[in-house]
């Protein structure tokens, strides 16, 4: 499903969130260089997509940055991308899962809209918790639920009549944009996610609501 819109993902995740995804990408990248212990710093980005988040951070620091994916053509743009601009970004085929990397080797985990989309969510932070160092902290950016009635109510209405139509048509896959809603509808809200992560290991577990709860930030902190 990811291969198949790959080509206009980064329009229609643009377009139809106003552009406010960028903004709320940002924000993970300030919030995760406030925790960093220096420049020599690594941060991972899990689920990356096309990259917007794993060139944000690079653009954002001087950290280094690598990006993974199970989704080849997704990640074929996110390196045309990074290319395009000079970014010295790898970009490596992996399932979240399963990362193919080390024990202890990031200061920094992310991933933004893409924790849903793992078949065990608890598996995916085991997985975010073990690449970590002691004391690092993990990022994640996703949907959540919107916090007043009238919000919640205009946020379905959009989500779930308006999103698959317009992403559809654009798309050419209205099944993919039916996808998104149905995830984000099955998805733990604010507070159960971060119970989660607190099960799988992690400290100082917060969240920060964003945008009406559209969207929210949830960071955790690997123990010493």
């Amino acid at each position: 499903m990811f291969a198949t819109i790959s080509g206009r993902y980064d329009l229609l995740n643009h377009l139809l969130s106003g552009n406010i995804d960028k903004k709320w990408r940002r924000l993970v990248a300030k919030t995760v260089y406030a925790t960093l212990p220096g420049d020599e710093a690594k941060i991972l980005d899990v689920a990356c997509g096309t990259g917007d988040l794993s060139i944000t951070l690079l653009e954002s620091g001087k950290a280094q940055v690598v990006g993974t994916d199970f989704c080849r053509p997704m990640l074929e743009i996110a390196a045309s991308k990074a290319s395009r601009h000079r970014f010295r970004i790898p970009f490596i085929e992996g399932d979240a899962l399963a990362l193919p990397f080390r024990d202890n080797s990031f200061d920094a985990t992310t991933i933004a809209f893409g924790l849903r989309n793992l078949t065990s969510v608890e598996a995916g932070f085991d997985e975010l918790l073990r690449v970590l160092k002691p004391g690092g902290t993990v990022a994640v950016l996703e949907f959540s639920r919107p916090k007043t009635p009238v919000l919640r109510s205009l946020f379905r209405i959009y989500f779930t009549k308006l999103l698959p139509v317009f992403g559809g048509l654009i798309s050419g896959s209205r099944s993919a944009y039916e996808y998104l809603p149905d995830s984000v509808s099955r998805f733990p809200d604010q507070k159960e996610l971060a119970s989660i992560m607190e099960r799988a290991g992690f400290e100082a577990v917060t969240f920060r609501n964003l945008t009406g709860g559209i969207a929210a930030l949830h960071l955790g902190t690997r123990p010493h």
